[in-house]
């Protein structure tokens, strides 16, 4: 079962729990890998190109697509069992402004502090950020890492759209056509060099759309077992293909891999990810990536420049970046969208007597 305005899944009554400490594992494995990517293959391009790693993983931006497919699929899932428009989006508010509001604030406070060249924002810039758009209004974001919260952002627009037009039930159609645009986008400026106007491309996510439709196919296959089986394995088959176009062979075995993850991790049934540090880690996962790239790189640029090797800082670094999300998961997210949601609950009882 699910709590209608929690935006998340939770254990209640008799529901398994199984799949809810699986899906939060994935979740921790991406927050991780992007996490271990910033830290090793980025770092050493943008601040130490003659370091010598001990490993990297390079593959790691990958689990944001991961985060995408997670999304699809709980986003669809609250939203069915959502009363109202409100619910969700005070769900949704509460899960992701007041922690990004509070990293915002301690990550333009340490890179002012620390510097990290290239990536210091003015204070009005940092000020906008905080409507977590600023993308539109060109604004630089205080962390790179801030473009996927733009994206979950217009998801969220896209599905709350179609529950308050009565069009969950037929998402297929419309995760076709946006399918069909997007193909049309690519086919434009492939064959004819004809560029289509970006402003759609990017307000509709036409370029991460098939990993959101991967999630929803998972909710449907998993949640709706009365749904037109049909039709959402056709669906996840076209946005394979349109994957497979765009990033080749690789792109697609890596969308497989995570698509299947997502679906065993849903049915409860993924060997492994039940364990005790990555259930912690999902438990973190936002605030991680949320706190972890800029200060954790103006942080480790500052050792490398006081004489510290890499495989001495790299470590801990990474247990400083864990140990902050790890605090303002319990003393900033969960105090403040537990306060949020009381208060709106309380509004609620109030409105309805």
């Amino acid at each position: 079962m699910q709590d209608p305005m929690a935006g998340e899944i939770v254990v209640k009554g008799k529901s398994n729990p199984s799949r809810i400490v699986q899906l939060d594992a994935l979740r921790g494995l991406a927050a991780m890998a992007v996490v271990l990517f910033h830290f090793t293959t980025k770092f050493r391009e943008l601040y130490a190109p003659s370091a010598e790693l001990p490993f990297e993983v390079s593959w790691g931006h990958y689990g944001v697509n991961l985060f995408f497919i997670i999304s699809g699929f709980v986003i669809f899932m609250t939203l069915s069992r959502s009363r109202d428009w409100r619910d969700f989006v005070v769900s949704r508010f509460s899960r992701l402004y007041p922690a990004y509001w509070f990293a915002v604030a301690l990550t333009f406070t340490v890179v002012a502090w620390l510097g990290l060249p290239g990536k210091e924002v003015g204070l009005s810039d940092a000020v906008l950020n905080l409507l977590m758009f600023q993308t539109w209004l060109k604004v630089p974001s205080v962390d790179g890492v801030y473009w996927t919260l733009l994206v979950e952002l217009h998801f969220y627009v896209l599905a709350l759209l179609l529950f308050l037009c009565n069009q969950m039930q037929q998402w297929v159609r419309w995760i076709w056509l946006l399918f069909l645009l997007r193909l049309a986008y690519r086919l434009s400026s492939h064959f004819l060099g004809i560029d289509l106007p970006y402003i759609v491309q990017f307000a509709l996510i036409l370029d991460y759309i098939p990993w959101f439709a991967l999630g929803i196919s998972v909710y449907f296959l998993v949640e709706r077992t009365n749904y037109d089986r049909r039709s959402v394995w056709i669906t996840v088959l076209g946005a394979l293909a349109l994957l497979l176009l765009s990033g080749g062979l690789k792109l697609l075995l890596i969308a497989m891999a995570c698509f299947a993850a997502v679906l065993l991790a849903a049915r409860g049934r993924l060997v492994g990810s039940g364990g005790p540090i990555l259930v912690w880690l999902g438990a973190i996962s936002y605030t991680l990536y949320l706190l972890h790239e800029h200060i954790g790189w103006a942080v480790m640029r500052q050792m490398s420049i006081a004489g510290y090797d890499y495989t001495t800082f790299m470590p801990l670094v990474l247990l400083l970046v864990l140990a902050l999300a790890w605090a303002t998961t319990v003393f900033v997210e969960r105090p403040s969208m537990s306060w949020i949601r009381s208060r709106y609950k309380t509004g609620r009882r109030r409105s309805v007597s």
